[in-house]
């Protein structure tokens, strides 16, 4: 697979763009599927989660393979994955959707923000979620849950394409993370995400005032009023935006 760092300029700009506003550019695009769903902040956090994915997957848990154990491994996936976690991705976990137990504590969590990582993604738990949420790092999950992953889950494969929440994600892709949740980018269109956003949030800040002055949406929502789009040209040069 081709690979597509991700610029400064580009993960700049994403830090400030809302989730919402990547899925309506992806939709654009043919791109239906990449909010990754049921995930939600452990903590809200004021900056965005921008970093390429590094992927760890997990599969459902056999007993005989599982015991508690094997965590004594130095090749177990899952600490590796959180010692190998390049800095700046973020790590994204395959729970398989089921928070019934935990993918990650606040032990691993912690040493991956030490370690410099952008942030943590997982479709299922994550067990002692008030200490991860006061982590600076941002941290995405399902739920919070007590039981151990070995209770469910076997960690089997590290930087592999993966489903997250029911999202294709490639080792890679951008994550972006707001309040609302997360957004999956193909490395490949990250730049130009980027870039469209940038002015689509400049225009919706732009419908936004109008509205709250009391204009309808009709003609302003989407710009098809030639008045409107007068009236934005006048204000991004009042603004500089």
């Amino acid at each position: 697979m081709t690979a597509y760092p991700l610029c400064e300029a580009t993960r700049h700009k994403l830090r400030k763009i809302s989730t919402a506003s990547i899925a309506t550019a992806l939709f654009k695009r043919g791109l239906r599927n990449q909010f990754v769903q049921g995930v939600v902040p452990v903590a809200p956090k004021d900056d965005n989660m921008v970093g390429p994915a590094f992927t760890l997957r997990y599969i459902p848990a056999r007993e005989d393979r599982n015991p508690i154990t094997v965590f004594r491994n130095t090749d177990h996936p899952q600490r590796v994955a959180i010692e190998t976690c390049p800095q700046g991705h973020v790590l994204v976990m395959d729970g398989r959707k089921d928070a019934r137990a935990a993918t990650a504590g606040s032990i691993l969590i912690t040493r991956l923000a030490l370690r410099g990582a952008a942030g943590v993604v997982t479709d299922a738990g994550m067990r002692d979620a008030d200490t991860i949420g006061k982590l600076e790092m941002p941290s995405y999950f399902a739920k919070a849950s007590a039981p151990t992953n070995l209770t469910l889950h076997e960690a089997i494969e590290i930087n592999c394409p993966i489903s997250c929440g029911d999202a294709p994600v490639f080792p890679g892709d951008i994550m972006v993370g707001d309040k609302d949740g997360v957004m999956v980018i193909p490395a490949h269109l990250a730049d130009e995400i980027a870039e469209d956003c940038t002015g689509m949030e400049s225009f919706e800040d732009f419908v936004m005032e109008q509205v709250n002055a009391g204009a309808a949406i009709i003609g302003l929502y989407p710009a098809t009023k030639e008045e409107n789009l007068r009236n934005y040209e006048e204000w991004r040069s009042r603004t500089g935006r």
